[in-house]
């Protein structure tokens, strides 16, 4: 064996070492860091408030609506802010988050601080708050249920295309995508819309303490701004979470120096992880295994076109 090839086993076996010694260094300073921040108070300790931020499309989430109730039984957490900024959503998931909220509602204060929108859904999980906040531009409101389908039989018949369905009844395949919505299944569709219309409608009136018929006078659909909503008792205030706080303080006693700390559904080691200290680790770890060849993961993410 030559002197050179010598080297080069020596040379691997050594990188070998230093990249075993340079990871578990790095696993040391990481458990370190973790157990000095938790015994810092990073956690949430004594009392405190919690922002809840509902944002995007609403649908049925269990772990978020498990984690909300949750803070019913916690005895440090003293108010709830509920920061809403979404278009709306499912009725089945805009129903089970207010029905978790409603749930929280009774043991301590909610209040709802909205964003540029909350509407439709977005404006039902709002409902069991006892007092909420609206900007003058939010976007809010647009009680009503909608239901949509396609339906492509005139392009499928330009297409010489057939389509056969076998069906157990009348309805079952109402509404189907290869023929058009009959007469029947147009009214039955129509009570199923009717009847959670009922639904929402009775949520805001019971929520906002409002007749139903005045309820249903506002409940076409309409979008309408936060100073619009003021007017119409759909919010209770113009503002946001610093005059949420204020109003906690004066209403309920709560104080306005409590920290807040926003709802999670990770553990502790997640929550610092995904943070800044995540990033750092992540470039101290390249930097010590700089030698070693990586590959970063392939990314598919949605970004808002310049154009």
């Amino acid at each position: 064996m030559s002197l050179e090839t010598d080297l080069l086993l020596d040379r691997r076996r050594l990188k070998r070492r230093l990249v075993f010694w340079r990871v578990f260094s790095v696993l040391a300073v990481v458990a370190a860091v973790l157990v000095g921040l938790n015994g810092a108070g990073i956690t949430p300790s004594g009392p405190h408030i919690v922002r809840v931020s509902i944002s995007g499309l609403i649908t049925e989430d269990r772990t978020l609506t498990e984690s909300i109730e949750k803070l019913a039984d916690d005895r440090e957490v003293k108010a709830v802010i509920l920061a809403i900024n979404s278009p709306g959503g499912s009725v089945a998931g805009g129903e089970t988050i207010h029905d978790a909220i409603a749930q929280v509602a009774a043991e301590k204060p909610i209040v709802v601080t909205m964003g540029s929108l909350a509407a439709s859904a977005g404006y039902m999980i709002a409902m069991p708050a006892q007092r909420i906040f609206a900007r003058d531009a939010t976007l809010t409101g647009s009680i009503g249920v909608l239901l949509e389908s396609g339906e492509v039989s005139g392009l499928l018949e330009k297409l010489g295309i057939g389509a056969t369905v076998i069906r157990s009844g009348p309805l079952k395949d109402e509404p189907s995508l290869v023929r058009p919505l009959s007469p029947q299944g147009r009214e039955v569709l129509q009570s199923l819309v009717n009847d959670m219309y009922d639904q929402f409608v009775a949520m805001v009136a019971a929520g906002r303490h409002m007749d139903e018929a005045k309820v249903r006078a506002l409940a076409d659909g309409r979008a309408y701004t936060g100073k619009q909503a003021l007017g119409l008792g759909l919010v209770d205030a113009i503002g946001g979470e610093r005059e949420a706080k204020a109003w906690l303080e004066s209403a309920k006693g709560i104080p306005a120096h409590l920290p807040i700390e926003d709802l999670s559904q990770a553990g502790f080691a997640s929550r610092v992880l995904s943070g800044s200290l995540g990033t750092m680790i992540q470039g101290f770890w390249k930097t010590l295994i700089s030698q070693s060849v990586s590959l970063d993961g392939a990314w598919a993410v949605w970004q808002r076109s310049g154009r």
